[in-house]
């Protein structure tokens, strides 16, 4: 189907059941768009084709996993979400907000801008934190993720979150299910079913994740996963453009009986216990974090269908075949019941409020899928002397100036991001030279992608080591990962780190994962380098053989 609009057929009024904007064939470079021949096609099919159907940029994330480029200027997304925020509670509550953080990316950028978006006259009922993507960090030492949990509520008060507005702070991974049980036990026993419920959090949270974890999870009543798609989840920013919602099932005294007796169940068996199914899945979470659990449902319909995702009969265009094709008939779609609706809480999904002064704004689809770490991160050790430089791809460069004694430079990011380490003299040649080019790696398209990419400018640190087993500080290279420096004792450093013109360079302290530079094998002889080391994944909620 030719990407053709036609301004003269009127939006639908009916939601993209991927991205939740509203469908229509007018603007090809607006939220929503259909190509004008398929939206005809589907309106001629009747009102449940078109309410299964999804947009052309959804289909593309999920087909190609490349996103169409779209006109949504952040004020625009501040204000689609304030508006919402700001309607009278329907239940004479204001809403509780899950704000979801992405942990590696603190301090968070958006966190600052919440008090903002909420009305005076209308005071939500509080901030839970949800501290996501742990699974992707390295357990540096025992107790590491209370000490996250310490760093998330550092951050909330920085922002001015605290008290009674901060009703709690969760630690989960939305991809690998660590944590999500307890949220919602969590969500059931204090929050129960009080007022509706919104996740908001920046671009790239894992937001969207967490809304399709939970739609499949005990928080979402039991009939609505087989009725609502799942969001849209690509690593794209901005990917939620409207608001989804599922209605929140009412945790009663039976439910939350059942439920605990499930959980409970589940708690004694052991890996060797579970099904081949079972394992292969559990097998591969492993390869993808460091800390996994499973997600469950106690309340189960018998004849509910297995995954959704993106459903062949129920897309406007199906998965496996060309959009060229004429469209399958679509069957008729389940719907909700009126009483199954008339009093719900719904737990909406909200726009990713964009992250300013982000590198990742500077990348192409291609250029993001590598530089946000989609498995969990191997650190990699360099040992460096002063006149040393340490490239993180063309991304970031950090030059260590001046200093007494070697030191040892940490480095938290993708692992398909190269790290290249060379002399101060050589280092200029070296990213005019492979800037642009797969030695680098991102930016990718040589000489006429460099003209256009912002230049690297540098900023000098001063850091004062603690000792060889604990790093000062992290010097976070905007998105694309970070550096722990690790030093000695009062050994003064002068470094100067770069990163792409408007984009942020940050230097935490103290740094998330401190301990971290013991997390590497034997030095490689002849080379700055330490061999990785790849601690094992934990699963939660599942006895390790022979424990009782």
């Amino acid at each position: 189907v030719p990407s053709v609009s036609d301004p003269s057929v009127p939006p639908s009024g009916v939601s993209c059941s991927g991205c939740g904007a509203e469908l229509q064939c007018g603007d090809g470079g607006a939220p929503g768009f259909v190509p004008a021949e398929k939206y005809r096609g589907l309106l001629s099919e009747g009102p449940a084709a078109l309410r299964g159907a999804v947009c052309q940029r959804c289909w593309a994330l999920a087909h190609h996993g490349s996103a169409l480029r779209l006109r949504l200027p952040p004020a625009e997304h501040r204000r689609v979400l304030s508006a919402a925020l700001r309607r009278p509670p329907r239940h004479g509550r204001g809403p509780l907000l899950l704000y979801v953080l992405d942990v590696t990316e603190l301090p968070d950028p958006v966190l600052p801008q919440l008090p903002a978006l909420l009305s005076p006259d209308v005071p939500a009922a509080g901030v839970l934190v949800v501290g996501n993507k742990v699974d992707l960090l390295p357990a540096d030492c025992r107790g590491h993720l209370g000490r996250l949990r310490q760093r998330v509520a550092a951050a909330c008060a920085r922002a001015g979150l605290r008290g009674a507005a901060l009703v709690d702070i969760r630690l989960v991974s939305a991809k690998t299910g660590y944590g999500v049980e307890g949220l919602v036990s969590r969500l059931q026993r204090s929050w129960k079913c009080a007022g509706d419920v919104y996740l908001l959090g920046a671009t790239n949270s894992g937001k969207s994740t967490l809304f399709n974890t939970l739609l499949r999870s005990d928080y979402c009543k039991s009939r609505a996963p087989d009725i609502i798609d799942r969001a849209t989840v690509s690593p794209w920013p901005g990917t939620t453009l409207n608001l989804l919602k599922f209605p929140i099932i009412n945790p009663t005294c039976d439910r939350i009986f059942r439920r605990q007796e499930r959980l409970k169940e589940e708690a004694t068996k052991t890996e060797d216990q579970l099904s081949t199914e079972e394992k292969k899945y559990l097998n591969q979470l492993k390869k993808q974090g460091y800390l996994v659990g499973e997600v469950g449902r106690t309340f189960q319909q018998q004849d509910s269908s297995a995954e959704i995702d993106f459903d062949p009969d129920v897309l406007s265009y199906s998965m496996d075949e060309d959009p060229r094709d004429p469209p399958k008939k679509h069957e008729e779609r389940e719907e909700f019941t009126h009483n199954e609706v008339k009093d719900a809480r719904w737990c909406f999904d909200t726009p990713g409020i964009v992250k300013e002064d982000c590198v990742l704004n500077l990348l192409t689809e291609k250029e993001v899928k590598l530089v946000l770490p989609s498995h969990a991160i191997v650190p990699r050790t360099f040992i460096l002397k002063p006149g040393m430089v340490l490239f993180l791809a063309a991304l970031g460069r950090i030059d260590y100036l001046e200093g007494e004694k070697p030191a040892w430079f940490s480095v938290l990011a993708s692992n398909l991001l190269p790290v290249h380490v060379t002399t101060l003299s050589n280092a200029d040649t070296v990213y005019e030279k492979h800037a642009g080019q797969e030695f680098l790696k991102v930016p990718m398209g040589g000489e006429e992608r460099m003209k256009e990419f912002p230049p690297l400018v540098p900023q000098d640190i001063t850091l004062k080591g603690i000792g060889t087993t604990e790093a000062v500080a992290d010097i976070k290279l905007s998105s694309a990962g970070w550096v722990a420096v690790t030093a000695h004792a009062e050994e003064e450093l002068l470094l100067r780190a770069y990163t792409p013109k408007g984009t942020a360079l940050v230097v935490r302290e103290p740094p998330l994962l401190p301990y971290i530079s013991a997390i590497r094998g034997a030095r490689i002889p002849g080379t700055p380098a330490y061999r990785t080391k790849k601690p094992p994944s934990f699963v939660e909620n599942l006895r390790t053989t022979g424990s009782r």
